[in-house]
């Protein structure tokens, strides 16, 4: 019914301004759900929609923050049960993943480097759970379970949470255990057999005093591309999930939450295929159709949305992500102290296949990885509504991180990599097993004092400003040993030494294909940051703020193997990355009219950001190693709104819309696109600057100084409506309903250098539903997902040695299916 108009930030305010008292829980959204089913009806009669994105309970409407809410009865209406799906949802929020560990997330166009993971930075969107903050985005790509709403921050948020972040926040809070015994289930069956269920039950272990809450879910679907070689379809999913949480009112101002959960993940998973063929600068010999030729080798497909490969190495995305956290809340009158510890376990093991085609090029590709952190968290708030309210804390993180890399080059590697002119291109046994075996570790240290407080100048104006003290501490360890392979001397450690590289061409091609290496960076930087926001209320339904924000997004290592000098040795200089400095700027109007049947949420934004933290590329051929670097500064600017219209209580719907201009101001030494790449001749405006290494590759780096920061599309929509009508069916009351939610998104790069071969054109996507929503909490619908069968990319790449050859990751193709939920 009414649950679309909530489904996005613009949601009905309270009838007050004045925000809830600290102390208070934040009962609306779950209260809501619990009684009715559908997080819509706490709009009914001018309900709240409460939220804690200030760490205090608070309407949304009269919070000065751009954020955005999805309830949790929405996300399963909408399909939305992770990270990625719910881009869908929200127009300013980006999610790219060529699998679970290089995953990234962007708010308005910031937050992670476009490209190749990298262990040694952070992220600049943050990933919370019931308040644990997620270090690695990769243990974020749960599916979402017994989850009560999510809410999306946008711009800095480093004085009011533990870890600083300088794009954004995803705030993922799970329902709480209750002392009224209550259970769900939801059960989905589609095509490409896909079958998710869900289910919870929670109650009193002790009448009033101790609750418990089990939640899990299963997802399970078939892969939507067939590979021709092994006659499976990958890019499946295969995800399991376990949640358990206790409460304990232990006193009458004293409650402690202890929960833990368990994900496991094993999907064959993740592909990317053939998607086109573009010119680079090597010569035409050197170029992909030419290689594929020599090699007897045709792409089973050379449209993507054949849906096939034929990809000569496994594919596995194998996770196990989880933890233990216990949340205690104690109320001590005038404030409240809160506290949240923390322990999660991330165990990653991958294989992939990174020539992206059914030659035996690279035979093995694999990072595992293992990483723990702990975290600690306290805060003190004021209670209540006071001439100044505040905010304070102290927030430690500690996180460990050891990779075992391992690259094998195949039986074709010798006559795809080396160059023809080379005696030994011919020569299988020159590149078959050569072997890089990575050993990678990583440790991270953070600790800060931040606060906020909020003085109430008058009952419509306040000015709060907030400040954060942080340290960080890096430190890393690369090793990468490098042995022979097939024929004589097989298993011997490679010298890449200029002596060793004269003496033979043998040693000189494989050295240029994979060269060891060992260093051991290390950063620490202490930083001060702040923002300050004034807040005034026009009228009791019209909110207007502006904030500035001064933040730091934390300098790191590259542990991802360094660009080599030309005698083969790691170039140290290149070791660390600088700190980003941001300077944020924004405008926002929040309001209600029409009996408060519409709302319309504006933002401005304009943020400028030096030293920005750029992936790029070595070039070195054979090697798809990625590494940072800092771009000199970007800029991205912008409008928002968010709009909902509730004209009758059967019919809503709502519009969300987003323009963001994203660029590099300063950006002189960056990786040259494709048409660029593999050459030694410079292209006017482009101002390469080659530097040579062996085998015949010339890379070139390239100004591009102005151009637009990849996975950005200037303009983004998502919109949707739902009508209902009375119905009666089985002798069971309730209503029957029609659903729409579409999405936009315009043109947008997918290479940090912006190029013709890998921009992905603007797409629009619409999911229905039809249903009925019983008055018992039943609700039964079927479901169509891209509905108008949309072929799109989420993603294009390129293959390294500058072949030409451009993968792409299409989009899932049109699904349908029927879901099932009962509450009770």
């Amino acid at each position: 019914m009414a649950h679309i108009f909530a489904m996005l930030v613009a949601a009905q305010a309270a009838a007050s301004p004045l925000p809830a008292p600290a102390d208070q829980a934040a009962p609306a959204p779950q209260d809501a759900q619990r009684d009715t089913g559908r997080l819509g009806a706490a709009q009914q009669g001018g309900g709240d929609i409460v939220v804690t994105a200030r760490r205090r309970a608070e309407t949304i409407q009269s919070v000065p923050i751009a954020m955005s809410v999805i309830g949790g009865q929405a996300i399963a209406d909408t399909g939305a049960y992770n990270v990625n799906r719910i881009t869908q949802l929200q127009p300013t929020l980006q999610f790219y993943s060529t699998n679970p560990r290089n995953s990234a997330a962007n708010i308005r166009g910031l937050g992670a480097p476009f490209g190749l993971t990298n262990d040694g930075i952070e992220q600049g969107v943050g990933i919370y759970v019931d308040q644990v903050y997620y270090s690695r985005i990769a243990s974020a790509t749960f599916d979402f379970t017994d989850t009560e709403r999510i809410e999306i921050l946008r711009g800095p948020q480093g004085t009011l949470y533990g870890k600083n972040t300088t794009a954004g926040a995803i705030n993922i809070y799970t329902r709480k255990p209750s002392f009224t015994p209550e259970a769900r289930i939801e059960l989905t069956t589609g095509n490409l057999r896909f079958v998710q269920a869900k289910a919870s039950v929670s109650g009193p272990l002790v009448d009033d005093r101790l609750a418990i809450r089990l939640s899990s879910s299963i997802t399970r679907r078939d892969g939507t591309i067939r590979n021709l070689r092994t006659g499976k379809d990958v890019n499946a999913q295969d995800n399991q999930s376990l949640r358990g949480q206790l409460f304990w009112h232990a006193t009458g101002n004293l409650d402690l939450t202890l929960s833990g959960d368990y994900n496991h993940q094993n999907p064959d998973c993740c592909a990317q295929i053939f998607a086109r063929v573009g010119t680079t600068q090597r010569p035409v010999s050197r170029q992909y159709d030419a290689l594929a030729a020599a090699l007897n080798y045709t792409p089973p497909s050379r449209d993507a949305f054949d849906r096939v490969t034929d990809l000569d190495t496994p594919l596995r995305a194998r996770q196990e992500l989880g933890g233990a956290a216990l949340l205690a809340e104690w109320d001590l009158g005038p404030v409240s102290l809160t506290s949240v510890s923390a322990w999660r376990i991330w165990d990653w093991k991958p294989s992939n296949d990174r020539d992206f085609i059914g030659l035996p090029i690279t035979s093995v590709s694999a990072n595992p990885s293992q990483q723990e952190q702990v975290s600690q968290e306290v805060r003190l708030s004021s209670n209540g509504r006071n001439t100044v309210d505040y905010v304070a804390g102290l927030f430690y993180f500690h996180q460990t991180i050891d990779t075992q890399g391992l690259q094998v080059q195949g039986a074709a590697a010798s006559r795809y990599l080396l160059n023809p002119t080379s005696a030994n291109a011919s020569n299988p046994a020159v590149l078959d097993g050569l072997t890089a075996t990575n050993t990678i570790g990583f440790k991270n240290t953070s600790a800060a004092g931040f606060g906020k407080v909020t003085w109430h100048i008058a009952d419509t104006l306040s000015f709060a400003p907030g400040l954060r003290v942080n340290y960080d501490k890096k430190t890393g360890s690369y090793v990468s040993v490098v042995t022979t392979g097939a024929g004589a001397g097989a298993g011997a450690v490679l010298n890449c030494s200029t002596t060793a590289q004269a003496a033979s061409s043998v040693t000189r091609d494989r050295c240029s294909t994979l060269a060891p290496q060992v260093y051991t960076p290390a950063f620490d930087d202490w930083n001060v940051s702040g923002d300050a926001t004034l807040a005034y209320d026009v009228a009791p339904d019209i909110h207007a703020y502006a904030t500035y924000a001064r933040s730091y997004k934390s300098g790191g290592i590259n542990l991802s193997g360094l660009p080599l000098d030309g005698a083969n040795n790691p170039i140290l200089a290149s070791a660390t990355v600088k700190p980003e400095t941001v300077n944020h700027y924004e405008l926002g109007l929040k309001t209600q009219f029409l009996d408060r049947r519409v709302t319309l949420n504006l933002a401005g934004f304009w943020t400028e950001i030096n030293d920005y933290q750029a992936t790029v590329t070595n070039g070195q051929l054979g090697v798809l190693r990625g590494y940072l670097a800092n771009a000199g500064k970007v800029r991205t600017r912008g409008f928002e709104f968010d709009s909902a219209f509730r004209p009758t209580s059967r019919f809503n719907l709502y519009v969300n819309g987003a323009y963001t201009d994203a660029k590099y101001v300063r950006f002189v030494d960056a990786p040259c696109p494709p048409e660029l790449s593999g050459g030694t001749t410079a292209t006017a405006g482009q101002s390469p600057s080659p530097a040579g290494t062996p085998g015949g590759i010339s890379p070139a780096n390239c100004d591009i100084s102005g151009q637009r920061l990849p996975g950005i599309s200037k303009w983004a929509f998502s919109y949707g409506a739902e009508y209902d009508l009375p119905a009666r069916i089985g002798g069971l009351d309730g209503q029957v309903y029609l659903g729409y939610d579409g999405s936009y998104r315009s043109t947008f790069s997918s290479n940090p250098s912006a190029s013709a071969y890998t921009n992905i054109k603007g797409y629009a996507l619409g999911n229905v539903r039809l249903g009925f929503r019983g008055e018992d909490r039943l609700n039964v619908f079927g479901w169509v997902r891209n509905v108008f069968a949309k072929d799109y990319y989420e993603l294009l790449a390129l293959q390294s040695g500058s072949t030409g050859l451009v993968v792409g990751q299409p989009g899932d193709p049109r699904t349908y299916g029927v879901t099932i939920s009962r509450s009770f």
